[in-house]
């Protein structure tokens, strides 16, 4: 049996949604009716997990990283198609396919087919997936959408990822929750089902809130402002980083992290914190938006130079 005989048999395994078709056809024919919502995320060795990442972590955060976009727009996961590069290592293609088995598992994502190719004996590892989504009966909110006196609203806390990464880098020491934060994002599906009605914009903040932020005034062309004192950072980060200024800078531009962004009014604010009650989750305001363009920062209302990196932005 060839590699990608092998490889596939072991996906065969997983994907038993009829619509998946035993992975013996090629395509997946799916029945939909109402809004659907389409995303791919890719992960590139080298740019977004490192060669020294556990496979099955990698797996995980293929599936968590599609489905956190399915969260911004308050989705229900329907499937996923994947597009695997193989890259000479079957022992890594084994564990990569046994941590998919369980976070589609875990996410209740069936697996409805995709492709595999060879890659070039120097090509980095090279992952591909198409989540699909039912958009909730309010519709999906936009990035767009944000108006002047809405305030910006964050889950869970921010920086954590970052930390993470440089854990798993061997350039900082923490505890292994962080790397966890890195290596396995939790998207907030249920949360962000809840939290859709209620927004005029949500975005997941995948590449660091100053950027992600910025990314949604400049969508819904207005300006926002950033409370620093107001971000949330975790215990374990606090722990490892401090909680002064230059801590707070840097968890706000670092990425990874998939929470979730919410522009909405101040009058729904008591029922947002309802959601995120029932959710088990903290969810924090951090900003307003305002009339105008832009980003600005201040800390405890002193205005503050923004950093020269807002977030994670690739090159080229």
């Amino acid at each position: 049996m060839t590699r990608e005989a092998d490889f596939i048999a072991r996906l065969r395994a997983i994907a038993t949604h009829p619509a998946a078709r035993g992975l013996a056809d090629d395509a997946a024919v799916l029945p939909l009716s109402g809004e659907i919502v389409l995303t791919h995320d890719m992960l590139v060795e080298g740019v977004h997990f490192l060669p020294t990442d556990p496979p099955g972590d990698v797996a995980w955060k293929l599936v968590a990283v599609n489905l956190s976009d399915l969260a911004a727009k308050g989705a229900a996961p329907i499937g996923a198609l994947m597009g695997y590069g193989f890259t000479g290592d079957p022992g890594w293609d084994a564990a990569f396919a046994e941590g998919l088995a369980r976070a589609l598992t875990t996410f209740g994502l069936p697996l409805l087919g995709g492709d595999t190719v060879a890659m070039p004996a120097t090509a980095p590892r090279t992952l591909g997936l198409t989540a699909i989504g039912q958009a909730p009966a309010s519709g999906a909110p936009s990035r767009a959408g944000a108006r002047p006196g809405d305030r910006l609203w964050v889950t869970g806390s921010v920086g954590d990822a970052g930390i993470g990464l440089a854990i798993a880098r061997g350039v900082a020491n923490g505890p292994a929750a962080l790397l966890e934060r890195y290596r396995r994002p939790v998207p907030r599906l249920g949360l962000g089902a809840a939290l859709a009605p209620l927004a005029h914009a949500m975005a997941d903040m995948s590449d660091g809130l100053l950027i992600d932020a910025a990314r949604m005034a400049a969508a819904s062309d207005v300006a926002i402002e950033i409370a620093l004192e107001a971000i949330p950072l975790s215990p374990a980060l606090r722990a490892t980083a401090g909680d002064g200024r230059e801590a707070r800078i840097a968890a706000a531009s670092a990425g990874d992290d998939y929470e979730l962004l919410i522009a909405a009014p101040i009058e729904a604010q008591e029922a947002i914190r309802a959601a995120a009650e029932q959710a088990g989750l903290p969810i924090s305001p951090v900003g307003t938006f305002t009339a105008g363009a832009g980003i600005r920062l201040n800390d405890r209302g002193e205005p503050l130079p923004l950093p020269a990196r807002l977030g994670f932005e690739h090159d080229g």
